[in-house]
């Protein structure tokens, strides 16, 4: 992990290595789906309708096979909960289209879509198209489960997206100190919550199942690089261009109405 120094504040950004992992494993997941067309294709190809037993043409030659010019994402749309209890979820249950977004309070990247792409998502939501399930992967350790923690405390005082807002506030992450629990009862504290029922909920077992099983989700998935989004049931990487989110939001929406 490298480390980058702006002002007071401690940058913690991810290694080369691990910025690549999900993006590996798509590209796995879609070698393995271009093997299982070629071997389909190959059985289908190597059948002798004739029954003369080889696959060969008229003239002698082999057969050719037609290679597929691409291959579809993965459809990944079991990953939504479409929980109405999921606590760390903004937008309608049965939204025609769902953002399954996998972040960590500590990555600089998701902190900058949080800052320039959130908003444009906001207005989905608010129109009743966009649900949004966050779930914090915590891959730097202890500081993001704790951060992690408190967002969903935030939740259970109704608070959620201003806790988030406050954790990402101009697109910049916080320093570690900035997440310790004192720092974030007392950010909880200044947004108008309870700060004794935050601590609480905070410490809970409550509170860490959720955060177990959100992060749980990601790993299984392999989202250990973040941001990662699974958008209309197709996976995509990293804070691109707003365009790149609502365009696929768009195209998702235009698919759900048929």
């Amino acid at each position: 992990m490298n480390e980058t120094k702006t002002g007071d504040k401690t940058e913690r950004v991810p290694g080369e290595w691990s910025r690549w992992l999900v993006p590996i494993g798509i590209v796995a997941v879609m070698a393995l789906l271009v093997l299982g067309v070629f071997w389909m294709t190959g059985d289908d190809d190597g059948a002798d309708p004739a029954g003369s037993g080889s696959a060969a043409s008229s003239e002698g030659e082999p057969a050719a096979v037609e290679h597929p010019e691409e291959v579809a994402a993965p459809d990944l749309s079991g990953e939504e909960a479409r929980d109405p209890d999921d606590l760390m979820a903004m937008g309608p249950v049965d939204a025609p289209v769902v953002i399954v977004f996998f972040t960590d309070v500590q990555c600089p990247y998701c902190a900058q879509w949080v800052d320039e792409t959130l908003p444009a998502m906001q207005e989905y939501v608010d129109r009743g198209e966009l649900r949004i399930e966050w779930r914090d992967v915590n891959i730097y350790g202890d500081d993001s489960e704790r951060g992690a923690r408190a967002s969903v405390a935030a939740a259970m005082q109704g608070q959620v997206e201003e806790y988030h807002a406050m954790l990402f506030e101009g697109g910049e992450i916080r320093s570690s100190g900035e997440l310790s629990e004192e720092s974030l009862v007392e950010e909880a504290s200044e947004l108008g919550m309870d700060p004794e029922q935050f601590r609480a909920d905070m410490n809970s077992e409550q509170v860490q199942e959720i955060v177990d099983t959100n992060a749980q989700q990601g790993i299984d998935l392999g989202a250990m690089s973040t941001p990662a989004f699974v958008i209309g049931g197709t996976p995509t990487v990293g804070a691109q261009p707003t365009e790149v989110f609502t365009d696929m939001v768009d195209e998702a929406l235009a698919e759900a109405r048929g």
